[in-house]
């Protein structure tokens, strides 16, 4: 198991241009408009975001009626994970019905930027796009009993739709470590 890294809060969402699983340029100044930015670092193969996907398909569905906009970043290395592979990328997304871009990082470069460290690992921006929240979606795991509510992330959201302070104190997410390319690991994970 491994923990997010806990980016500082009030940091300048990093800008990404990665390609979704159709080939499709998705771009994160696509979204400026809207008042909230969700970022989920996540891949296909992980226990941990297998175990809270079906929760988290149906939380983003309700907040983006209220404003969200929310993309996934598969940053693993497929040539040693290719369940990870754009291909099952866009499987993963069908079956799942994801209302969401689900992007592609081949080179590794915006989880980077992120300092981005688990799957799954949340990262939430304002309407300013300064990280508000970074953390876990709940307590639930794998292996423990407790049941799936996307408690801490949705009191985020809530807080950032409703133009409230997000609380400071965050609990960092836990999850499978990020499958980087041999060499390639940063420095903040090591």
């Amino acid at each position: 198991m491994t923990a997010s890294t806990m980016l500082p809060l009030g940091t300048a969402v990093p800008a990404f241009s990665l390609p979704d699983s159709e080939g499709n340029i998705v771009s994160v100044g696509d979204f400026k408009d809207m008042p909230a930015l969700l970022v989920i670092f996540m891949c296909n193969h992980c226990p941990f975001v297998r175990h809270i996907l079906s929760h988290l398909v149906e939380l983003i569905k309700q907040y983006q009626q209220r404003g969200l906009v929310a993309v996934a970043i598969n940053s693993n290395d497929v040539a040693n994970f290719p369940e990870d592979s754009p291909k099952m990328m866009a499987r993963v997304a069908n079956n799942n019905g994801f209302t969401f871009p689900y992007l592609y990082d081949e080179t590794q470069d915006i989880a980077k930027k992120y300092h981005a460290a688990c799957t799954p690992d949340f990262f939430l921006f304002d309407r300013q796009r300064k990280l508000v929240y970074r953390g876990q979606l709940d307590d639930s795991r794998p292996t423990n009993d407790i049941q799936v509510t996307g408690s801490d992330l949705r009191a985020a959201l809530d807080a950032v739709l409703e133009e409230r302070k997000v609380p400071k104190e965050q609990k960092p997410s836990i999850g499978c470590n990020i499958k980087w390319k041999q060499g390639n690991e940063p420095e903040y994970v090591k």
